[in-house]
Parts: C-alpha cells; structure tokens; sequence
C-alpha cells in the first residue's frame, strides 16, 4: 500500500515523478505495467489488426488505448471516440468464401478444438491416453482409424516420470521424438496458456496436446464469485479452447465423473456443472463395471456425431470390439418383432385385426400383445413407412384393432384409409 507523498497520486502520476526523480526506477516500473498489459490484451490487440508491442512503444498505446470499452486517442484528441463494431459477414460471401475443412487428428473421433474426456477414477484413461499419444506421434492408426501423424504433447500430471517410463516399456518397443511428455505445468489464468503457446511456437508440428488431468490445472482455492460455478467452469474450458481454436490443434482434457448415475443421458455424470461440456467442441464418457474388462466409450460434438465404441482392455490397451454410428444405434433399438411385421406383410395387401390376432396370424412367440402398438407408434417412422407399410389403429369396444396396407406406388386412395 503507499504512504505519503505518493499515496496521493494516482499510477501514472506517480510514474511522471519517478521519470523526474529516478529514472532507472521509472523505466522499469514502465516495463512491468507493459509486459502485464500486453500479456492481459495479446487477443484483443490481434483482433485489431495489432502486433503486440515492444515494451519501450507499448506504453504509450496503454495511454491510447482502452480495451472492453469505448477507445480515445488521447494523443490526437480527447474529443475523438472511436466506436465498437460487430464484425460480420453476410451468408452469400460466407458461402462462396473456401475454407479449410475441420481438421481430425483421429479420423471422425478426435476433432481440432478442446475435447473433454470423462471416466470414474482409475478406470484407464491414463492407459488410453499415453497409447493414444504414441499412436498419433508416430502416425500409427487407433483401433483401425487413420490418425495425423504430428508431434504430441502429454502433460501427465499425475504421474512421474519413472511411472511414465515403465509404462512406455510395457506399451511399445519403440521410441519416437515426436512424442513430449512433462509431469508438471502452470495452472489456467496463471501459466499455463503461455507454456503451451511457447511449446507450440518450439516444436510447430504439434497438433494434439493432451492435459491429464483438467483438475490438476485448475486454481483449487479459486471461489464461485460472482460468476459462479457454472461461469467459471465455463470460463477455464474457454481459456483453453482460445489456444485450440488460434492455432488449430486438439486438446484433450482427461477429467472425472461423478458417483451420482443418471440413467438418461450419461454425460451429465460428468463432474462440475454443465459449463465443461456446454464449452467443450467435443465430449468423451468412458464407463465400464469394475468387474468387467470391456467399457464403452460414448463421443458427441458439433464436429463428430454421437457414436458409441465398446472397447476392452487387454494387455494394458484398450482394444476396439465394436463401433457404432448413430444410425447404428437407432437401428440397433428397433425390436425385431417389426422386421418380422415387414415380412408378414410382403404377401399381403391388407390385414385388420387385434394385436392378439397379429401375434396369433405371426406365430410370434417373442412378444406379448400388450406391447405391439407402443412398438408400432414408436419406430413407424423407422420401419413400416420405409418398407410401404401403412399403418392405422382404432378403439372399438373393448378392443384396439390394428390395420396394415401395403402400398406398391399407388398412393392415391391413402388420405381415406378407415379401420
């Protein structure tokens, strides 16, 4: 805290004195005040069209310059105000303007951007992690996927190096230079963005970086604030993805879930709140019982759709067993009992009847008739209107009678179809 004379003026008054009275001591308090300011503003500098500045000129765009807010040039005019503009682009341009594709150091799995990979505690995302890292290094495919073969960097943070060696002897017989590994780092906000921008400036062939674990980069003694859990969740993925997104490389983020199980949809087991994987391009579960050997690993994001690997871990490897796209999956729910329908009704026209009478015309003995309606309502769409199969159901009585009409082109009497 200053005291006396000084505690009177405000910083830049109290630079003008020292210029006055130590020199030395101004310029380097000068230099000290830039180097946090150029740090603090590099993006919003390079989004200007700036370079950021030598520390001897840098000042005096800090005297001109007000970044967040309205800017004045105090060296022209005091008067003179420059105002903040959307920077846009109109759908015609954007369309006609090439592109580069998104880049995948997996083919389809692992996309350019931050990805967020989430697994219960000692499950093997280290194992699958330091694999990963060597298959991509040395461009080698991952479960049969082709790979970019690029410099990594693994931050393992929660290991040591002598633990990294022994597992490195029992993964692989070969060594590789392109593959770099570290064992501690800065934290987000405080180190940690200038080290990967550094590494990346040194070895520019990198394109896959991966932080194991997200945990171990965050400031554990930070507080919600005002931001509260949510924001600063969201806030710390960001900072991150910003690195991804300007340099265009992947990075993994090996993070936990939580014990509390949600049957509907397992990503919101991921631990933290919806700020991780609402930020994140990518998301990662990995779940598997402790007494089994196989897990599956579920991927959604904006630039991969949902797919859904059984994986089994062999040999210290997660090997692929199964890969499932989403038509896959969707198709895989359908009960079988509709493949049957659509077979039942290749040599008919039409059927009318009750779903006990259907089961009983079918000889099915895999399904009850208290469930064939709910099947047909919920995969129609799915099943019997791509095979031509008209499908319509009444109440009569004490019955519900089910109707079937296969069409072979002619269409035209549909719209007056009654059961």
């Amino acid at each position: 805290m200053r005291s006396g004379f000084y505690a009177r003026l405000q910083p830049v008054e109290i630079l003008h004195r020292l210029r006055q009275t130590d020199s030395p001591k101004a310029e380097n308090r000068e230099r000290a005040q830039t180097e946090k300011w150029t740090v603090r503003h590099r993006k919003s500098l390079k989004n200007q069209g700036l370079q950021p500045p030598i520390w001897d000129n840098a000042y005096k765009i800090l005297r001109s310059l007000k970044i967040g807010g309205q800017t004045v040039h105090k060296q022209k005019r005091k008067d003179v105000v420059m105002k903040r503009k959307l920077v846009t682009v109109d759908a015609e341009t954007l369309l006609s303007t090439p592109m580069s594709k998104t880049m995948f150091t997996v083919d389809g799995l692992i996309p350019q951007g931050v990805n967020v990979l989430s697994g219960v505690a000692k499950i093997g995302k280290s194992w699958l992690m330091l694999w990963l890292g060597l298959q991509v290094s040395q461009g080698l495919p991952v479960w049969g996927i082709p790979t970019m073969h690029c410099d990594v960097l693994y931050l393992c943070l929660e290991d040591t190096l002598k633990r990294i060696k022994d597992r490195l002897f029992d993964l692989t017989d070969d060594s590789t230079g392109n593959f770099h590994l570290a064992v501690t780092c800065g934290l987000i906000g405080n180190g940690l963005e200038e080290e990967i921008i550094n590494f990346l400036e040194d070895f520019p062939k990198t394109k896959l970086v991966i932080i194991d674990t997200l945990q171990k980069v965050r400031d554990s003694k930070g507080s919600a604030g005002k931001a509260g859990m949510y924001g600063n969740d969201y806030d710390d993925i960001s900072s991150i993805k910003r690195i991804a997104d300007e340099h265009d490389i992947s990075i993994i983020l090996v993070h936990h879930l939580r014990k509390l199980k949600d049957g509907d949809d397992p990503f919101n087991e991921v631990s933290g709140s919806t700020g991780i994987t609402g930020a994140a391009d990518t998301n990662y579960v990995l779940k598997r019982k402790r007494s089994s050997r196989d897990a599956t690993l579920l991927a959604c994001g904006r630039d991969v759709e949902y797919q859904e690997l059984t994986l089994r871990f062999q040999d210290l490897k997660w090997e692929l067993v199964e890969r499932k796209d989403t038509e896959e999956i969707r198709k895989a729910e359908i009960p079988q009992f509709l493949f049957r329908v659509v077979e039942f009704m290749k040599t008919r026209i039409e059927w009318v009847g009750t779903a006990t009478e259907l089961i009983a015309d079918m000889a099915e003995s895999e399904t009850t008739p208290n469930v064939v309606t709910k099947y047909l309502g919920q995969f129609y769409y799915e099943m019997l209107e791509p095979a031509g199969i008209e499908y319509r159901t009444k109440r009569t009585g004490q019955s519900r009678l089910i109707k079937f009409i296969r069409r072979d082109g002619g269409d035209a009497n549909d719209g007056n179809i009654t059961v």
